[in-house]
C-alpha cells in the first residue's frame, strides 16, 4: 500500500493497543507496513475513546497518538453534512453508522486514500456512489 493515504476506522486501533484484542497480531503487522499519519474523523475519535476508557492508559494512548500527529482529524462533518446524510440513508439497510458515513465520504474526498478497518459491512459500501472502496481489511 505504498503512497497510499490510510484513513482508519476504530477497529484496528483497538486491535492495535490492546494485546487480548483477537485482531491484535494482525494490527500490529498493518501498523507496522502502513506509513503514518493516518486519517480519521471525531467520530471514530469518539467510538475509540469509548472502546478503551476500560484498557489501561488506553484513553491516554489515543491522545498521545493525536498528539504527536500519527492520527489527524480531517474532516468536518458540518461542510459534508448533506453527503453524509446521502449515505446513512443509502445504507440505512445495513445499517450504516456515522462513523462509517463520515469514513467513506472521507474516501471520496482523500485522493489515493484506503480505508483501514474491521468492519466487513465497508465490503458492501461504495464511494461516489458505485465505486469500490480500497479496504485494508482482514481476510
Amino acid at each position: 500500500m505504498e503512497n497510499k493515504k490510510v484513513i482508519i476506522d476504530s477497529g484496528p486501533l483497538v486491535a492495535f493497543l490492546n494485546k487480548s484484542d483477537q485482531y491484535h497480531l494482525w494490527a500490529k503487522n498493518q501498523f507496522s507496513q502502513l506509513k503514518p499519519p493516518f486519517y480519521t474523523c471525531e467520530s471514530v475519535l469518539s467510538e475509540l475513546l469509548f472502546l478503551m476508557q476500560y484498557i489501561k492508559n488506553g484513553t491516554a494512548k489515543i491522545i498521545a497518538l493525536l498528539d504527536r500527529d500519527l492520527i489527524k482529524i480531517q474532516f468536518h462533518l458540518d461542510d459534508e453534512i448533506n453527503a453524509v446524510n446521502y449515505l446513512l440513508k443509502k445504507y440505512s439497510n445495513v445499517p450504516m453508522s456515522l462513523a462509517d458515513s463520515c469514513l467513506v465520504r472521507m474516501c471520496e474526498q482523500i485522493s489515493n486514500s484506503v480505508i483501514c478497518t474491521l468492519d466487513s459491512d465497508f465490503r458492501t459500501y461504495r464511494k461516489e456512489r458505485r465505486n469500490i472502496i480500497p479496504l485494508i481489511i482482514p481476510k
